[in-house]
């Protein structure tokens, strides 16, 4: 865990392409800013402005083309896939869109999954993915198949599953796009009480003016140009 002093992000100099054919598309150009711990960042922008690829890379999702990611004190850019992997599974918790449940398992079972990777008894298991439960306020709900929940009940457990595992940082890509208005309101009240509560490191890609207004701060992403902070 990094100093309480130092950033738990620090991107210096970030730069990102693709390639289309013989084409170069520049994504990102030359990134450079801090995320303390404890901070509640939601990520703004127009589409293809590189929100998602910006929060895949600090995420160890995606490989930059050149710059420096440092997440908890290790700069990930330098890890290769086995040892990134490793690091994703301990280190970062993921909520998307479209919850990525697997649809054969219950909640509880989709919420252990992460836990598997490690090296916890099948009674220790149970337990972390109990509590995760009952922090979304699930715990009555563990048997239940996905397509036998809510959207937000879905999400719920999305988010039961990336705290799981006591992740340093909770990435979120728009959490909140797949749900009406008042499951939304619900899943960021619940990632606002994550923040508070538990000092969650999150950061969240969104559109939606109403989410960006539950985060600490807003930074906006341009053509792939970070503009200045809202707050």
């Amino acid at each position: 865990m990094a100093d309480a002093r130092e950033p738990i992000v620090s991107i210096r100099n970030l730069f990102k392409s693709y390639r289309r054919g013989s084409q170069i598309i520049p994504v990102l150009e030359d990134i450079t800013f801090d995320i303390a711990e404890g901070d509640f960042l939601a990520l703004m922008g127009p589409s293809g402005s590189g929100k998602s690829t910006l929060l895949n890379l600090l995420a160890g999702i995606d490989k930059a083309d050149s710059g420096s990611i440092r997440v908890g004190g290790v700069e990930i850019t330098t890890l290769d896939e086995t040892e990134l992997a490793r690091w994703r599974a301990i280190n970062v918790g993921f909520i998307f869109q479209f919850y990525n449940l697997i649809p054969v398992l219950t909640a509880f079972e989709n919420v252990e999954l992460p836990l598997l990777l490690t090296r916890l008894s099948k009674k220790e298991r149970r337990t972390h993915a109990e509590t995760a439960l009952r922090v979304v306020g699930l715990a009555d709900r563990m048997d239940h198949y996905p397509a036998q929940l809510s959207g937000g009940q879905q999400q719920r457990v999305a988010i039961a599953r990336a705290v799981v595992t006591d992740p340093a940082i909770l990435v979120a890509d728009e959490p909140t796009g797949d749900l009406d208005r008042q499951s939304a309101a619900e899943i960021l009240n619940l990632m606002e009480r994550l923040n508070r509560e538990s000092g969650k490191t999150i950061i969240m890609v969104t559109h939606d003016p109403r989410a960006a207004e539950k985060a600490h701060s807003i930074r906006h992403l341009d053509k792939g140009v970070l503009t200045d902070a809202d707050r």
